[in-house]
């Protein structure tokens, strides 16, 4: 993988600075903000593709806020087991609050904890499992497509190095932007919405290099 590529193709496009920033200022909008993701799906699928120039244009905000949209849909389903144990561990720690002391405030305690654990592994895993569907939609178009979790699973699995490095990569990427936040606004326009190009790059270069494509 082209590690580097990943982190400095935006500013190889001679507009770079005029997407970069309109994709920053849409990300600060609730809502709004389903238009750079999908912004982010098109430069994915071009990298797959292996386009010369993977960064977009701003031609389609109707078709980049539904990729957007469904991109967001998927993962509040794939959330779901989040919300249940989210709501078992505050039902275990009322408990525990109330009793104070004894055999069943001990008990609803340690269950709260151990909730508490797997809500933690859970987004980690999630987190990790995520950019497949999310890969398979950008070169699919197909919302379904984010819910085939044996081809998601094979795909991951056959590209586990270069998956796990995009992800790890990613993380990297969005901590860097974090920092964004020390330089006030203006760097949060610019940081945030490069880190969501970096794993859009990244996670196309995982699709280019992969010896078996689902579906292909």
């Amino acid at each position: 993988m082209d590690v580097g590529k990943a982190f400095s193709y935006v500013f190889e496009d001679k507009n770079w600075l005029v997407k970069l920033l309109i994709g920053g200022i849409l990300l600060l909008i609730p809502i709004i903000n389903f238009i750079p993701i999908g912004y982010a799906l098109t430069a994915l699928r071009n990298v797959a593709e292996g386009r010369e120039s993977p960064l977009p244009e701003w031609d389609d905000w109707g078709g980049y806020f539904k990729k957007g949209l469904m991109v967001f849909l998927a993962g509040l389903i794939y959330a779901l087991p989040i919300f249940i144990l989210n709501g078992l561990n505050a039902g275990f720690a009322a408990i525990a609050r109330v009793q104070e002391e004894g055999a069943l405030a001990t008990i609803a305690g340690l269950c709260a904890g151990l909730i508490s654990c797997l809500i933690v592994i859970y987004g980690l895993a999630m987190s990790f499992w995520l950019y497949g569907p999310i890969t398979l939609y950008a070169l699919r178009g197909d919302f379904g497509s984010m819910f085939k979790v044996g081809e998601i699973f094979r795909y991951i699995s056959t590209n586990l190095g270069n998956y796990f490095l995009a992800w790890i990569l990613s993380l990297i990427a969005s901590f860097v932007a974090f920092f964004g936040a020390i330089l006030c606004v203006i760097g949060v326009i610019f940081t945030e919405f490069w880190a969501y190009l970096v794993w859009a790059h990244l996670l196309g270069q995982v699709w280019s290099l992969a010896p078996e494509k689902p579906g292909a």
